[in-house]
């Protein structure tokens, strides 16, 4: 049997997952499926933006736009959640929309809108190559993304000529639950890997943890990141990175963990 199909290819192995809890069930069933024990613990919250007025204001001209550009599920989520509640059309028949990735076209889909594009590479800069090949010059582009996020993306595309609207359709913060739990975690439970999703994910995980000794606390555990972006958040911590999937997908990383512990035995 293939080591990607092996139902006991994780048995024993404690894998603590960061995302946010509405995110994980997937993740964390198919990691159970393969024999590991998880252990979910958020260091992010999906949060609506403070206010609505910069959505809402490109709500009211989306037909102005030539492309929209969704950068996560999260985006999405909130997106149409904002556009049911204006009571608007979401039909998108005059604009083409780009999804980073195939989880966020998948949602994208399921509201019944059509992708016209993925990117090879599911990071900014895979958009931005991605749109080489497109005429963009004095397009029109909505990009509805996360309150912090990298500027490389817009202003890659104000390079080529295109006028983008950057838009909050939600913010990521720290859970309220203090970083005690997350250490006996780590002390007690013998975790093997902690996955991280986001730079965000890394970030609060660490201000959790501000003042302890993390290379100690950590010195058995395998940081799994989900792609280059977010490893090098981590590295920037003086976290050492032990997996990354070459797709920058959660299937990817479930079986960039699995390929990590057959190469051990």
């Amino acid at each position: 049997m293939k080591v990607e199909h092996a139902k006991t290819s994780l048995a024993g192995k404690k894998i603590l997952i960061t995302r946010a809890r509405n995110q994980s069930a997937e993740f964390a069933s198919g990691l159970k499926d393969l024999g590991a024990e998880v252990i979910e613990y958020p260091t992010i919250e999906i949060l609506p933006p403070r206010s609505w007025r910069g959505l809402d204001s490109a709500l009211d001209r989306l037909n102005s736009y030539d492309w929209i550009i969704f950068t996560s599920v999260n985006g999405v989520d909130l997106f149409f959640q904002r556009l049911k509640e204006r009571g608007k059309d979401h039909s998108f028949s005059t604009q083409k929309v780009m999804a980073i990735g195939p989880g966020t076209a998948k949602r994208l889909k399921e509201k019944g809108i059509r992708v016209a594009s993925i990117p090879k590479e599911f990071v900014a800069e895979g958009i931005l190559r991605s749109f080489e090949t497109k005429k963009i010059q004095g397009k029109r582009i909505l990009l509805a993304r996360a309150k912090v996020a990298r500027d490389v993306l817009p202003e890659g595309l104000r390079k080529m000529g295109a006028v983008v609207d950057v838009v909050e359709v939600y913010r990521t913060v720290k859970p309220k639950r203090g970083a005690r739990r997350l250490k006996e975690i780590l002390l007690s439970r013998g975790v093997d890997v902690i996955t991280f999703t986001s730079s965000s994910t890394v970030n609060h995980f660490v201000e959790l943890l501000r003042g302890e000794d993390l290379k100690n606390l950590l010195k058995d555990v395998v940081i799994a990141c989900i792609g280059p972006v977010t490893s090098k958040t981590a590295k920037a911590w003086g976290l050492r990175v032990g997996i990354q999937p070459g797709q920058y997908t959660i299937p990817a990383l479930t079986q960039a963990i699995v390929h990590y512990f057959a190469r051990k035995r």
